[in-house]
């Protein structure tokens, strides 16, 4: 599926910058805009800001053919040289459905100096990358060579393109300070447009005759802090849906209700997902030996996890960026894009009578799809819904009001098993694409005791503080999820020194002597097994004093709230955490100072220590529970507190005394 794009200039600037080594031409004047805007002064209380967005705006007229002819601006001014990277203006257009008209750029140095960057300096490539062929493309002006601070990048460029749809979104800000940021439509005579803002009171538009003006100015940056929500819930948005007059057909789509998008989705994708025999013969081939409904959609979606994702991606401006390949070609050429996958998965279940929906659904940002309004540019990912009888239990099963039970699962995500959904689309609100049955529902989240780290340590504690340490790793679902991508994503030698590098942030000078891993990703469990030894971990005190940490080895997913204030709630995902560590103590020596058992109660969390000696051993457990939830800031106090308490309690140390 292909999602609005909404191009990150920095991270753009850092792949391609190097490609692009501009000879510009001095003496060139600036546009009138250009020249307001710099003259524009930045606020006087920024810290550690790296540039400041003087204008940011998209201008659209619409023609009576429903041709759009869109003209954008942006002016930046570089505060700091890591502020060059946001010297680059990108945009994105889609080569079957419009065209670039023109793109221009200029930078004025503080000496006043004027540089012009002309067509002969655009780079042109793939919107998404990582496809094999993409209609979609971005062009590129890059002012990030000649900036430096104090410097001001201007850039201007003109699409032209006939959309699909009669709907637009604009993001005012992404995280710098803004100034001015704006949008504009300007509308055939008896048109209008409507506008929904998103992550902030809602702006009502400036309407001039048939145009249309939603505009904001003095927008703070958008601090990036610990656990904070993604950009895309904190930055206003607007969506704007305009309509033709009466009569007028045939000139893009808009939609009144999420059935409507439903049912235009379905048109796309229904006949997409016929059967032949080859494809029928191999769902039933993968299932002969399952005995029940989970077993059977267990094994098509692990088929189906495993086709290579490749994106073709063609006449998106008519709709082909929704409408997925034939399941035959996806299963012939055994390569499809998430929507095909989903397809592919839909279709082998129909084969062993077992039916499925495609979901359209955002990636990356849970809060991002807003009910209010009906449009499949909200979404940029397809998985899929299978219906399933009330023997099939999973926590990713939904109840739709007339499709009943429906589990959720993501194809496309290979390191996730049936059973279970990434972290990042759980919670969202996502569409069952079912005709006329077609809802908007919220995505199952799992609870922490589904997203499980357990964790055994056996410890040889020496009279001269040495360890030899044991540790066995035992981890499900999300918490799974995290470690077979690493141990898939890295080499066995990056693997290894990635163990080694989080050993020893709890054991300083650790020599690790094995490091074992097993994925069983069909059951959603990744096992590790490590074995290091410290020499002086314990501190050896005046000859007869020994203190050392039983929380030897560092829990993965700390979470450091060090700031004293907030800006933005704090995310925490759902996971649970148990340890034990048995600590064979040296002889000669005897516990003479233990810590007090720590226990800690909050509607977001829960933590507990516990010390025991027994036969010669020390006993070490401690136990965390993080509910998934979104913290708001007015409670942040709250929840810096807890894991204050959670990193003290882990700090503290057991006294041995010699006998």
């Amino acid at each position: 599926m292909r999602p609005q794009t909404l191009v990150n200039r920095a991270l753009i600037c850092s792949l391609f910058a190097a490609a692009l080594c501009a000879t510009v031409r001095a003496g060139d004047e600036t546009p009138a805009w250009l020249r307001q805007a710099a003259s524009a002064p930045s606020p006087t209380n920024l810290r550690n800001i790296p540039a400041v967005v003087l204008l940011t705006e998209q201008s659209v007229k619409i023609e009576e053919d429903g041709r759009a002819i869109t003209t954008e601006r942006y002016a930046v001014r570089i505060l700091t040289a890591e502020g060059r990277d946001d010297a680059v203006a990108a945009v994105h257009y889609i080569k079957d459905a419009g065209k670039m008209r023109e793109m221009r750029a200029w930078l004025i140095r503080p000496s006043k100096e004027i540089k012009r960057y002309g067509k002969d300096k655009i780079i042109e490539i793939a919107a998404a990358p990582n496809d094999v062929f993409d209609e979609g493309r971005v062009c590129l002006i890059s002012g990030k060579d000649d900036a430096e601070p104090g410097a001001i990048f201007g850039a201007e460029w003109t699409t032209e393109a006939r959309s699909v749809f009669t709907q637009f979104e604009w993001q005012f800000q992404e995280r710098l300070p803004t100034l001015a940021s704006r949008f504009t439509i300007a509308l055939p005579a008896g048109w209008r447009a409507d506008g929904i803002t998103f992550n902030h009171a809602k702006i009502e538009p400036a309407v001039t005759g048939d145009t249309y003006l939603w505009e904001l100015r003095d927008l703070a940056g958008i601090e990036d802090e610990p656990a904070s929500p993604p950009v895309t819930t904190l930055a206003p948005r607007e969506a704007v849906s305009y309509f033709p007059a009466s009569g007028k057909g045939g000139l893009g789509r808009s939609f009144d209700k999420w059935v409507d998008v439903s049912r235009w989705l379905t048109e796309l994708s229904d006949p997409q997902a016929g059967l032949d025999d080859a494809l029928a013969s191999k769902a039933r081939q993968l299932t002969a030996g399952a005995t029940t409904e989970m077993e059977r959609i267990q094994a098509i979606g692990r088929y189906v996890q495993a086709v290579k994702y490749i994106s073709i991606q063609t006449g998106v401006g008519r709709g082909g960026g929704y409408r997925p390949h034939a399941a035959t070609d996806v299963f012939a050429k055994a390569y499809g894009d998430c929507k095909d996958k989903a397809n592919l998965m839909r279709a082998m279940l129909k084969a062993i009578n077992i039916p499925a929906h495609l979901v359209s659904i955002f990636s990356g940002d849970p809060s991002y799809v807003r009910a209010e309004w009906p449009s499949p540019q909200q979404f940029n990912h397809c998985i899929i819904a299978v219906r399933v009888s009330d023997d099939t239990q999973a926590p990713t099963v939904v109840k739709h009001p007339t499709l009943g039970r429906l589990l959720i699962f993501d194809p496309t995500d290979d390191n996730t098993p049936v059973g279970d959904l990434p972290e990042h689309e759980q919670g969202s609100l996502a569409l069952i694409v079912a005709g006329d049955a077609g809802a908007l529902l919220k995505m199952p989240v799992t609870p922490p005791e589904a997203n499980r780290l357990e964790r055994q340590a056996d410890v040889d504690l020496q009279p001269d503080g040495s360890i030899s340490v044991a540790v066995h790793e035992r981890t499900i679902g999300q918490s799974a999820v995290s470690e077979r991508a690493e141990y898939r994503r890295l080499s066995r030698p990056d693997y290894v020194k990635l163990i080694e590098r989080w050993i020893t942030r709890g054991a300083t000078g650790a020599s690790v002597s094995k490091v074992e891993s097993s994925d069983a990703s069909a059951e959603g469990r990744f096992a590790l097994d490590v074995n290091f030894t410290a020499a002086r971990y314990g501190q050896l005190m005046q000859g007869r004093l020994l203190v050392f940490k039983p929380a030897i080895v560092s829990r993965r997913e700390s979470l450091f709230l060090t700031g004293s204030s907030r800006k933005h709630p704090v995310i925490l995902p759902a996971h649970a955490y148990s340890e034990t560590v048995k600590i064979k103590l040296p002889e000669g020596f005897a516990v003479d100072e233990m810590p007090d058992p720590a226990k800690l109660e909050t509607s977001f969390g829960s933590y507990s220590t516990n010390y025991v000696v027994k036969d010669g051993q020390l006993y070490f457990t401690r136990t965390l529970v993080v509910q998934g939830s979104t913290i708001p800031v007015s409670d942040y106090a709250k929840v810096r507190t807890f894991f204050e308490r959670v990193r003290a309690a882990e700090q503290s140390p057991v006294v041995l005394a010699k006998k």
